[in-house]
């Protein structure tokens, strides 16, 4: 595993659970992070996202206010928030397809099943430090590309066209048409 400098990450936990916010802040303190904000439901997370500038975002999906999916959404719209490329990693208890899907369209770095376990919560924030993903924009997402891997072979029907898509490159929005 490459090491990663925990101290310089600043986290916003999001959980309307008291317990599962000690677990997780237990854990990142554990791998050396200092700077841990806690907020306990998606209308303050967003506060605390924009109070705090954390590097790495990480939420519950079902909360009150409004949930983890609601609360990507709304930091994802560049026109909107202050942190639209924030790494978003999110909770679930639930790890059917449709909510790992749901979360991914919203614009989630990473989705992590509870129970949390050290090592899975570490090889998302690894994933993130070191291999981060470019930003796409399409008419209907801004987020992570979705991709996992770039095949130049695939020629299938959902095969990306320029015409409709954005490469940010970086998160100063320079942008090149792919």
């Amino acid at each position: 595993m490459a090491k990663i400098a925990f101290d310089e990450l600043r986290f916003v936990v999001v959980d309307d659970n008291t317990h599962m916010r000690r677990i997780v802040r237990t854990l990142l303190r554990a791998f050396g992070s200092r700077e841990i904000y806690e907020a306990e439901d998606g209308a303050s997370g967003l506060e605390a996202v924009e109070a705090y500038s954390p590097d790495i975002l990480i939420s519950d999906i079902m909360m009150p206010i409004f949930d983890g999916i609601e609360l990507t959404r709304m930091i994802r719209n560049p026109e909107g928030g202050r942190h639209p490329f924030i790494p978003i990693i999110i909770l679930s208890a639930y790890s059917e397809k449709k909510y790992v899907v749901e979360a991914r369209e919203a614009g989630a770095t990473e989705f992590l099943c509870k129970p949390v376990s050290a090592s899975a919560l570490y090889r998302r924030i690894q994933n993130i430090v070191v291999n981060p993903r470019d930003f796409i924009r399409t008419k209907t997402y801004f987020g992570p590309d979705r991709r996992r891997s770039v095949n130049p072979n695939y020629a299938g029907v959902e095969r990306r066209s320029g015409d409709n898509t954005m490469h940010i490159v970086d998160p100063d929005k320079v942008a090149l048409e792919i």
